[in-house]
């Protein structure tokens, strides 16, 4: 994808929005100690003053790229389609596993576990409260806090392994890893009852 024109005239939300979209891409294909402020700076198409006017520094930046990537964006679940949770739940993981496909390389050096970067860990931590919120609010709205809650936080640590599954070890394609996690999700949705009836 080619960097935007630079000296576009954009507001300043705009202009943070498209530096945020330039450094995904590049930290989605490259490590981070391989990425330089001018390379943000150039994608982007902005001076590297702006890097540091929004964000401070690289790291910076590189900390909102996570947020971004790991935190599910309310539009995401405005958008799903109305039916079953079945269908529901089926359109969230396809989501889901489009934005792991398109930044694999940036999700496998966060996404899939505990970064050893306490900054990192709590983005991850932080998504992870978000992520139950939302897929909660989603898909079983009327089902209460506790224990749901806790068995949806339980099923994002099958979808970081699944997740390496499917894009390091090649045991599952992709379509193996949207059939686990749809039938696992539906089965923590389905309460305590359900769960126990798999033992």
């Amino acid at each position: 994808m080619t960097a935007p024109a630079r000296g576009r005239r954009l507001d300043p939300d705009a202009r943070r929005e498209e530096i945020v979209a330039g450094a995904l891409r590049l930290f989605a294909a490259h490590p981070y100690a391989a990425v330089s402020t001018t390379d943000l700076a150039q994608e982007a198409g902005v001076a590297r003053g702006l890097i540091n006017h929004y964000f401070g520094t690289k790291r910076g930046l590189y900390l909102e790229v996570v947020r971004r990537l790991t935190t599910i964006p309310e539009v995401a679940v405005a958008e799903l389609p109305p039916g079953t949770v079945d269908v529901r739940a089926g359109a969230a993981v396809d989501w889901f596993l489009d934005a792991v496909e398109r930044h694999r390389g940036l999700w496998l050096s966060v996404g899939t576990g505990a970064a050893g970067d306490i900054d990192v860990d709590a983005i991850l931590a932080e998504a992870d409260e978000i992520a139950a919120d939302r897929v909660l609010a989603a898909l079983t709205p009327d089902a209460p806090d506790d224990p749901y809650r806790a068995r949806v936080r339980s099923f994002f640590g099958l979808v970081r392994s699944a997740s390496r599954e499917w894009l390091v070890r090649g045991t599952l394609d992709r379509a193996g890893t949207r059939a686990l996690l749809v039938d696992v999700l539906l089965a923590v949705l389905s309460g305590p009852a359900h769960l126990d009836s798999q033992v």
